[in-house]
């Protein structure tokens, strides 16, 4: 994934959701503790340019892997470029944050999503 101040926060969302169609990432304008979720009033507009919410303009590639683990990917966006980062996971119908599974792999976020929205779909099909 490039990351540089001339895209929205809305393309790195779509880049990273095409790879892990169960999860989506959310930007904030502070960090979060470690196993806290961060608050919805600090979330960034996702259509804002990323050279207009951060200090740290450095720009360059984030190699997501489906083997990385939540928090190194919060870590990595946090400390190459200075974003703040939060992990959704798709559960059902609605998208929760990850902070209490921040130890697991995207894959293995993304599977549990998955199964989710089937179990969701079959439970409540009309």
């Amino acid at each position: 994934m490039v990351i540089s101040d001339d895209k929205t926060f809305r393309d790195i969302q779509k880049d990273f959701n095409s790879k892990f169609p169960y999860l989506k990432l959310e930007f904030y304008s502070s960090r979060h503790g470690e196993g806290e979720g961060s608050p919805i009033q600090e979330r960034i507009d996702p259509e804002q340019l990323l050279k207009n919410a951060r200090q740290n303009h450095t720009e360059g590639n984030i190699r997501v892997r489906k083997d990385m683990k939540v928090n190194e990917l919060e870590q990595v966006f946090q400390e190459k470029f200075g974003l703040n980062v939060q992990v959704f996971r798709k559960s059902g119908n609605l998208w929760m944050q990850t902070t209490s599974t921040d130890h697991w792999t995207l894959a293995e976020q993304n599977r549990k999503g998955g199964a989710s929205e089937l179990h969701y779909k079959e439970k409540y099909r009309t």
